[in-house]
């Protein structure tokens, strides 16, 4: 009798044990943050969101300041190939405007060479600055510095925007 009972506890023991051993399997870890965990992670993103802001800004004001410097650039050109056409005698000038265009618009709409309309720009650029096309000019006759146009003719562009920019010369002396 003493064998047949100490196997029944033995049975019973490893029922016992299978059991405990198929429910452990059938429970699932517990999957989630704790508190600390999040407020780490909270705290980490938040250090870098504030790394990238002022990177963006930056990005973004270096490529307006391409951009600027590409339209003045644009705009030079188009009157240095105005005044060459007019030093060979493509068409005729006004006198006392040194060979360069009365303004910006003739850039655009063009001079009429034998027939031909002969344009030095299609557009005139929009300043990334200012958000227009509104651009400070100067001739022959004004100051270097000026920051007035007396209206003869445009020697040079320049932006009106008062800002600094990156490496700290201002705009208009671009």
């Amino acid at each position: 009798m003493l064998i047949v009972y100490s196997s029944l506890l033995f049975v019973q023991f490893s029922a016992a044990r299978a059991f405990s051993r198929e429910m452990m399997q059938k429970r699932k870890p517990q999957v989630g943050f704790t508190i600390i965990e999040l407020i780490v992670a909270t705290a980490i993103m938040s250090i870098l969101a504030g790394m990238a802001v002022p990177l963006a800004r930056v990005t973004i004001k270096r490529e307006r300041e391409r951009e600027l410097r590409h339209a003045i650039w644009e705009m030079r050109d188009a009157i240095d190939r105005y005044k060459d056409a007019a030093d060979r005698g493509a068409f005729q000038i006004k006198v006392g405007s040194e060979g360069y265009p009365p303004d910006l618009d003739t850039l655009v709409k063009g001079v009429d060479v034998g027939g031909k309309k002969l344009k030095f720009l299609r557009r005139i650029p929009i300043d990334p600055m200012t958000g227009n096309t509104d651009w400070g000019m100067r001739s022959m006759q004004d100051d270097p510095d000026s920051n007035s146009w007396n209206g003869e003719s445009v020697f040079d562009v320049y932006t009106k925007s008062n800002g600094t920019a990156l490496d700290g010369t201002n705009y208009k002396d671009w």
